[in-house]
């Protein structure tokens, strides 16, 4: 299992298995949040076989699940509200981890500088410098509100 800091409250991961769950709750780690759909996995690494396991470790565990085509405002809303709800660190996976950098420097545009989410996302291995004008947009649109 790789760990990926993005922040001091936030890391990330490609897919975990729930053998994996006592070394991310021994990391630190007091939440969970699950970003890949259960059909992109066979059944011992879905949902429920590592939400089960992360509850049983006592973590908290929640779900943002999307892909490409339903990646949108509402997923990027939802993972700020947990991030915002759910007692931190917080450990995220998906696929690769990349997923759960775009949304989280989606959820942190405008609350902090473009060049500080680049520079985080970059550090942890996730490219993500072609988001600069849409990261970049959305700062402006939160700074309007």
């Amino acid at each position: 299992m790789q760990i990926n800091t993005l922040s001091d409250d936030y890391s990330v991961s490609p897919q975990i298995e729930v053998c994996d769950v006592p070394s991310i709750m021994q990391a630190g780690f007091k939440s969970v949040i699950c970003n890949r759909p259960d059909q992109e996995n066979p059944e011992p690494r879905q949902i429920e076989a590592i939400k089960a396991a992360v509850e049983a470790a006592g973590m908290e565990f929640a779900e943002n699940v999307f892909d490409p085509s339903s990646f949108g405002p509402d997923k990027i809303e939802r993972q700020a509200e947990l991030l915002a709800q759910l007692p931190s660190p917080v450990f995220a996976y998906c696929a690769s981890g990349n997923r759960c950098s775009i949304v989280w420097a989606f959820a942190q545009a405008g609350r902090i500088a473009t060049d500080t989410i680049l520079g985080a996302t970059t550090q942890a291995g996730y490219q993500l410098a072609h988001l600069r004008p849409q990261l970049e947009m959305l700062a402006l649109n939160r700074a309007e509100d």
